[in-house]
């Protein structure tokens, strides 16, 4: 599997499924729990990254914060400049793991799959760079579906979903020595299928505090969803609030 697969999967059908799955409720829903578990005012520096289409930083730059959206993706990074034209906001085309700015920003944020993209040692490099990019106390909210507790205990080999016009059907397979899950996607629309494979590692919960430590990143919160319920075992999705040690220790 290509480790750069992410750098073209997510363009034409596989892009219009993303943007009609993610309704404009739970985007409010997220936005709101990203403004209070990072501790964000009016005027706030925050980093999205990365931010696909901007859709959770369009609408913190509408609420006053002053958002920054990194993305590999050409066409998202594209999107999201069009539909933040005169808002407080920046894009830039870039690698999650290789970010310009040291301790300027006021909280960062990672939301959806991409922290899966990851192996070890390329997640600690991504949570090197956003604790770099942090001011001291600055808090940092990672959402990611492939926590071990979650994505195990249920994982079934073939899925079917149905988004709109867009039918997409999940084949997986879990590789335990690697700790990686490989999913080949087959998008459905008028007729035409396009499949592209995917790839992501599988960390257990631990792993991923130990990574964020590691960086100098200090877990304050592990919660299951953005209602704050705290993570066990067999949460869909964890959301890991960290915060940014004085002393940045690498």
């Amino acid at each position: 599997m290509n480790s750069n697969w992410h750098k073209d999967f997510f363009r034409g059908v596989a892009l219009d499924m993303w943007r009609q799955a993610m309704t404009p409720e739970q985007t409010r829903i997220e936005v709101e729990f990203l403004l209070k578990s990072l501790n964000a005012r009016d005027g706030s520096r925050l980093l999205d990254v990365p931010c696909g289409v901007g859709r959770h930083s369009i609408d913190l730059a509408q609420r006053g914060c002053v958002a920054t959206g990194v993305d590999v993706s050409n066409e998202m990074i594209a999107a999201a400049r069009s539909g933040s034209v005169g808002l407080p906001a920046t894009w830039l085309v870039g690698d999650m793991r290789e970010l310009p700015w040291s301790a300027e920003f006021d909280g960062a944020f990672c939301f959806g799959n991409s922290f899966g993209y990851l192996d070890a040692v390329e997640a600690r490099a991504f949570l090197s760079a956003v604790a770099g990019a942090l001011k001291p106390g600055a808090r940092f909210a990672l959402e990611t579906g492939m926590a071990a507790e979650s994505i195990l205990p249920t994982l079934q080999s073939r899925g079917w979903h149905r988004v709109g016009d867009i039918c997409m059907l999940s084949e997986r397979r879990y590789h335990p020595r690697e700790g990686r899950l490989d999913i080949d996607y087959t998008f459905i629309r008028g007729g035409v299928e396009d499949t592209r494979p995917s790839s992501s590692y599988v960390l257990t919960v631990n792993e991923v505090c130990r990574l964020h430590e590691a960086a100098g990143l200090e877990p304050v919160e592990l919660l299951g969803s953005t209602n704050g319920e705290p993570y066990q075992m067999g949460s869909p999705r964890l959301i890991l609030v960290s915060e940014k040690r004085e002393q940045l220790h690498r």
